[in-house]
């Protein structure tokens, strides 16, 4: 099966280099009309250029393919809706987007000015919020979408220095799993990629031999998957260094206790049942957990949850 874009239109941040360009090339040499979005800025989000997504969407445009590029600062509702208006002027319609733009300022957390952490929010998040919120209404009007997620294994499972990004990271699992419940009614489909790879945000921190595998290019067969006609849902896909896997978060079937044995020290004293991973689950909405626990609740007092009869 040969996985291609024809006809669609493709929005990807922070294409200018790394993992955003990787992303837009294949696309557009996938057939993709490509808007190349990047604020040209330093690693830590300062300054800003239009020079590098006028490059990338210029080698699309040497290899065939169809592309325009944009300076929005993701930040910026105003720059991303008018982006998005331009998309829509140029080919009249968004399909994809890949919120892929960030930045890094790094620093433990006991180090960590207030004002790194809210930039680094504003730009993971609040940058994918905007982007996503600037698109959505055309994709549901038009009864299609792909929307791609950047998170990150400093988000899923923490890393020393990162707790700024850490948490912008993690906090895009929680929109990609809301956005999946309601946009399905619309054939939107929202995933998150986990990538490692060499960039400018992370070159520095990692021995040359290691820099020479961990490309860009193995990382992007991940996200043209993800945003594919046939792409799945809510899935967490990591990619490195040509190695795949997927992340899966998983909650213990757990246990009930009564109104009069619900104490901290029962707790602490069943924690082993708590945590056994017998029977464990993976959950695709938060009622699912509810239902699950107002289940043993209602089987441990006789209560039926069968409902009235009419009539």
């Amino acid at each position: 099966m040969s996985i291609r874009f024809d006809g669609r239109v493709a929005i990807v941040t922070g294409a200018g280099a790394g993992l955003g360009r990787a992303h837009a090339l294949e696309l557009g040499r996938r057939g993709a009309k490509v808007v190349v979005n990047d604020f040209g800025g330093g690693v830590d989000g300062t300054g800003g250029s239009s020079g590098p997504a006028d490059k990338v969407a210029g080698e699309i445009r040497a290899a065939g393919g169809q592309a325009i590029s944009n300076g929005a600062d993701i930040t910026n509702r105003e720059q991303v809706e008018n982006m998005v208006a331009s998309a829509m002027e140029e080919w009249g319609r968004v399909d994809i987007l890949i919120n892929n733009a960030g930045i890094l300022r790094d620093a433990s957390f006991a180090k960590m000015t207030i004002a790194d952490f809210q930039k680094v929010m504003d730009v993971h998040l609040m940058g994918s919020v905007i982007c996503t919120k600037a698109v959505w209404g055309h994709m549901r009007d038009a009864g299609y979408g792909r929307i791609l997620m950047t998170t990150s294994s400093s988000g899923l499972y923490g890393n020393f220095g990162q707790s700024n990004y850490g948490a912008a990271k993690m906090a895009l699992i929680g929109l990609m799993n809301t956005l999946q419940i309601e946009g399905e009614k619309n054939n939107i489909r929202i995933n998150a990629l986990g990538p490692g790879a060499a960039t400018r945000m992370t070159e520095s921190l990692l021995p040359a031999p290691i820099v020479a595998l961990m490309t860009p290019e193995s990382v992007t067969p991940a996200a043209i998957y993800l945003v594919s006609e046939d792409a799945p849902r809510r899935t967490i896909l990591n990619a490195t260094a040509g190695g795949y896997s997927r992340t899966i978060i998983h909650e213990t079937d757990g246990i009930y206790l009564g109104p009069a044995d619900q104490s901290a020290e029962n707790i602490v004293a069943r924690f082993g049942e708590i945590s056994d991973e017998a029977g464990q689950s993976a959950y695709t909405n938060g009622g699912q957990q509810v239902t699950k626990f107002i289940t043993k609740a209602a089987q441990a007092a006789g209560v039926s949850l069968a409902p009235k009869a009419t009539g």
